[in-house]
């Protein structure tokens, strides 16, 4: 009969613990709501950008530098300069577009590809001298992209390429974060014993590459997907060397060209509210890259692959 009490007073002594436990927790912790207003801060610092670009696409060129520039003007006016934005100077735009929609889109499927054979290669196959060839390519990624850009001139120079799409698609295609990226990914998360069960069921090592691993990879793969989709799309220096036909900029370089090409008062203000439009318009692009790509970012593709 004493074990009805003790019971009783061990579920009390429970009950006080989690009611202590709850309080606690419903407490305001200081270091966290030190970090969250620190998020809050840098958010805001990135997002007002932004919101400016979005609000100065809705005015007029004279509401553009006559009126508050983080809020509204007189009047709307963000289909009309869409519409100028997409006749302006015979629909140049809309080539521009679709120009950087090509150099990215290519580069970074043929990018992500080649950094994930690099990548397998590396973390899965042991060859002589492996350690040294993967220093160098993480070598590689802390040189700065414009130091190559003259040499990648020089190079294409000599081979005919400039001024064309594969001067901008050759030099995009090679990705030593996306290696290094697919490497560390591959060695934890593709198991060798997935690996010699493929080899033993008879599938080649091209086979078990396409069939097993580039599914594993998938969200290492998005991410180089999208980083280089992301580079090679806002990639102006490259780009404004290697081309120099208007109809192969793409929309960094050729909304350069817009604000650069007129020097009169008048006309400047005009092309300013279409310069406004342009970069909101290709914006518009990454974030629905990024909005659709991002189920993809998961962990755990490989539970319950191998038993035992």
């Amino acid at each position: 009969m004493a074990t009805i009490p003790q019971a009783v007073t061990t579920a009390k002594a429970k009950e006080k613990a989690t009611a202590t436990t709850a309080q606690k927790s419903k407490r305001p912790n200081v270091s966290n709501v030190l970090i969250m207003g620190f998020l809050f801060v840098v958010s805001i610092y990135f997002l007002l950008p932004v919101y400016w670009m979005v609000i100065s696409s809705t005015k007029t060129s004279g509401d553009l530098f006559g009126t508050n520039g983080f809020w509204f003007g007189d009047s709307f006016n963000l289909f009309n300069n869409l519409y100028n934005v997409f006749t302006y100077s015979n629909g140049l735009y809309s080539v521009w577009l679709l120009n950087s929609f090509v150099y990215s889109t290519v580069s970074a499927v043929i990018g992500t590809l080649f950094s994930a054979m690099a990548g397998y290669a590396l973390a899965k196959f042991v060859f002589k001298g492996r350690n040294l060839v993967f220093s160098i390519i993480l070598g590689a990624v802390l040189v700065p992209a414009p130091v190559l850009v003259l040499p990648l001139y020089l190079l294409m120079s000599g081979l005919n390429l400039t001024n064309t799409y594969l001067a901008v698609i050759l030099p995009s295609i090679v990705s030593p974060f996306g290696v290094y990226l697919t490497r560390i990914y591959a060695q934890g998360s593709i198991p060798d014993a997935l690996l010699d069960a493929a080899r033993v069921d008879g599938a080649g090592e091209f086979r078990t590459f396409w069939s097993v691993v580039l599914r594993i990879m998938s969200p290492a793969l998005v991410t180089v997907f999208l980083f280089q989709f992301v580079a090679v799309w806002t990639n102006y220096f490259l780009q404004y060397v290697m081309i120099s036909d208007p109809n192969l900029y793409p929309i960094t370089v050729g909304l350069a060209t817009w604000n650069s090409s007129y020097t009169s008062a008048g006309a400047q203000q005009y092309v300013y509210s279409l310069i406004v439009t342009g970069s909101l318009l290709s914006v518009l692009p990454l974030i629905a890259g990024f909005l659709l790509l991002q189920r993809y970012w998961r962990n755990g593709l490989t539970l319950g692959s191998v038993v035992g």
